[in-house]
C-alpha cells in the first residue's frame, strides 16, 4: 500500500501533466476539461487539509 506522501505526489503530478497536455493540445478552453482539472485540484486541496487535520489530532 503506498503511503500518503506517495499518493499526494502522484496525484499532483497527474494534475500538472493534465494541465500541460490540455494546454499543448489547446483544449484547455473547453468547459469540461477545466471542470475536470479544477475539481481534481480542489480534491487534492481537500485531501491535503484532511491529512493536516488528522496529523494535528494525532499529535495531541
Amino acid at each position: 500500500m503506498p503511503s500518503r506522501n506517495t499518493l499526494t505526489l502522484l496525484f499532483s503530478g497527474l494534475i500538472v501533466v493534465g494541465f500541460f497536455v490540455a494546454g499543448v493540445l489547446d483544449i484547455l478552453d473547453y468547459l469540461i476539461v477545466k471542470g475536470l482539472l479544477f475539481s481534481a485540484f480542489a480534491f487534492l486541496g481537500f485531501y491535503l487539509i484532511t491529512i493536516v487535520l488528522k496529523d494535528s489530532e494525532d499529535a495531541k
